[in-house]
């Protein structure tokens, strides 16, 4: 028997990733827009924390998604997988986690 923390950890962990996901998306937008600038020690010390967290799921997904020309979408099917798992944590946690 699993015990009910351990779903509850897991779901904490796929929150922050998702966060996570959403900083860095909306962190290159401003960069990309010059709204925030890399060259400022804060800002690129926070990139490339986003980017170290981040780029190991995105890069197979890159890899394995065809060029939509400039639109990079594999933060949403990043997500998407991340939604999935919360939603097989949650189901395996009403499943075994409960007595």
């Amino acid at each position: 028997m699993i015990p009910m923390p351990f779903f509850s950890l897991i779901d904490a962990i796929l929150q922050l990733y998702t966060l996570i996901v959403f900083v860095m998306v909306i962190m290159s937008w401003l960069i990309g827009f010059n709204v925030i600038n890399r060259h400022n020690q804060i800002v690129d010390m926070i990139w490339r924390t986003l980017i170290a967290l981040t780029e190991p799921a995105l890069r197979p997904i890159r890899r394995m998604m065809p060029s939509l020309g400039g639109i990079d979408i594999s933060p949403l099917v990043l997500l998407l997988g991340v939604f999935f798992l919360r939603e097989m944590n949650m189901w395996l946690a009403a499943r075994y986690g409960i007595s």
